[in-house]
């Protein structure tokens, strides 16, 4: 229990210290016009209340990758409630903040144009295309995934219970939510959802606070990896892959841009973007913390997996368990509730980058659809194969990768830019630094099951991180290369 309650103090403190030196570092300046006040559309550069804004981009990042990657990243042992921390306070808190920052100033522009204008434009049209297909594998995941919570809520003999009937209803959802001006839809229906995720956390928070639950987090045996089949899974890279959306995410930067859209002042920045990474920081710590308190320790936790069970049964379970029906009930919504409020604004961002891609003013309805119909289209040729099962898992793993593969090429651009306009730009360097070694050393040691190429695997691991290591300097080398005439101008 100390370590945490330890663990959440030290988030919150992150915020106020860390989040204190990011903001100081990049230079906010309260009297400068935002995108939402210089380009307002009626669409999508929408002014919006701030609180509105904080949840809107809460529950656009906090998707499944905190509940169930905290889930299954706490089979990895201890170390996941440091990676968690570290992580959301010095990677993905900074990641989401600075990225957003650059967008306010670049007039709300979506995160190719980012990195495109920091890494050329070649990466732009990489990154463009990888950031397309990364958000569809997110919006198909996060209709699958709720649809079964849903239909799983039912009994057999009851027509609610068709998973596929739930897939076309929140579907549809995702279709009115990614054309229609965000105040109309996600910016009245989010306050909802966002007070049934905060019910699970807080209902689950006060359980395991209050209701003389044991946390085994396992500290004093060390920080060892714990899955059963740890040799195939070493700990490095892998539960920095599996614990994604609740430490740094790349994906979080395709949101950031949407809501740099709708800020009134870049003063509030830091309690929005900032401030939303490390609320969802405490979600991934408190899921973490209720699958080990819940199932007796890590032992426990993989006699349960191993049973077939998946982590939606686990999080069905606890919330049941622990919060009664009424509760419990509430609480699923809340845990439904996060990926498809993710899963509807990774497909609105897809829609802003090609429409920045093809210079589309997305204001008159016939260009949201000339980008719409073609991009739902390709959605649901991706969805309906992840209905079954082990198609599910091989998108959830590519998405996996190229989500944190994504969060390096961001932390790059983000490096660039600071140090082109004469900034700290360690605050960004670091962790781009470690997570291309975590990206590259995955792809070359993880298993063809879980995604990587299997290439330097087993005995030839220590191969695998030296070339993770290699690349990660060659990438710092060649930042240097290029701010160079930059910082003697």
């Amino acid at each position: 229990m100390t370590a945490f309650l330890t663990s959440i103090f030290v988030l919150i403190a992150g915020y106020f210290i860390y989040g204190a030196i990011a903001e100081r570092v990049f230079g906010i300046d309260p009297s400068r016009p935002t995108p939402a006040i210089d380009h307002t559309d009626g669409v999508d550069f929408v002014p919006l209340p701030t609180w509105k804004v904080f949840l809107i981009q809460f529950l656009n990042i906090a998707g499944l990758g905190p509940i169930f990657g905290a889930i299954m990243g706490i089979m990895f042992g201890p170390a996941a409630f440091l990676w968690i921390v570290i992580g959301t306070i010095f990677g993905g808190a900074v990641h989401d903040f600075v990225s957003a920052m650059v967008s306010l100033r670049n007039g709300g522009v979506s995160l190719p144009e980012i990195v495109g204008n920091e890494l050329g434009r070649r990466i732009k049209t990489v990154m463009s295309v990888f950031s397309v297909i990364l958000l569809v594998l997110v919006a198909a995941v996060f209709v699958v995934s709720p649809s079964g919570i849903i239909a799983g809520m039912f009994t057999p003999e009851s027509l609610w219970a068709d998973t596929t009937l739930w897939v076309g209803i929140i579907f549809a959802y995702y279709m009115l939510a990614t054309m229609l001006p965000i105040d109309k839809l996600i910016g009245r229906f989010y306050p909802i959802f966002g007070f049934a995720l905060l019910f699970m956390a807080v209902g689950i928070l006060g359980v395991l606070l209050f209701g003389h639950v044991g946390i085994p987090d396992g500290f004093s045996d060390g920080l060892h990896n714990r899955r059963p089949d740890a040799e195939s899974a070493p700990l490095f890279p892998m539960m920095f892959i599996s614990i994604a959306c609740g430490a740094i995410s790349g994906f979080h930067a395709t949101q950031s841009p949407m809501m740099a859209r709708c800020l009134k002042n870049e003063r509030l920045a830091r309690p929005v973007f900032y401030g939303a990474m490390v609320a969802e920081g405490i979600v991934a710590l408190i899921w973490a913390a209720a699958a080990i308190a819940f199932t007796g320790g890590y032992e426990g936790l993989s006699a349960y997996l191993a049973e077939g069970k998946s982590a939606a049964s686990l999080v069905h379970d606890i919330s049941i368990g622990w919060l009664g029906i009424a509760g419990g009930i509430l609480a699923i919504i809340g845990v439904v509730a996060a990926p498809i409020t993710t899963g509807d604004t990774a497909l609105r961002s897809a829609r802003l980058m090609l429409a920045d891609m093809f210079s589309l003013d997305q204001k008159p309805i016939f260009k949201r659809l000339l980008i719409c119909i073609p991009l739902f289209a390709v959605t649901m040729a991706v969805t309906i194969p992840a209905m079954n099962p082990k198609q599910f898992e091989v998108v959830w793993r590519y998405f996996a990768w190229s989500n944190q593969t994504l969060a390096v090429f961001t932390l790059w651009a983000m490096t660039v830019y600071l140090a082109r306009n004469s900034r700290f730009y360690g605050i960004t360097l670091i962790p781009a630094m470690f997570m291309t070694v975590v990206s590259v050393t995955f792809l070359l040691v993880a298993p063809k099951s879980q995604g990587g190429l299997e290439l330097l695997s087993g005995d030839l691991y220590p191969f695998g991180l030296g070339s993770g290591i290699a690349v990660a300097i060659t990438f710092c080398i060649l930042f240097y290369i290029k701010i160079k005439p930059l910082t003697h101008d």
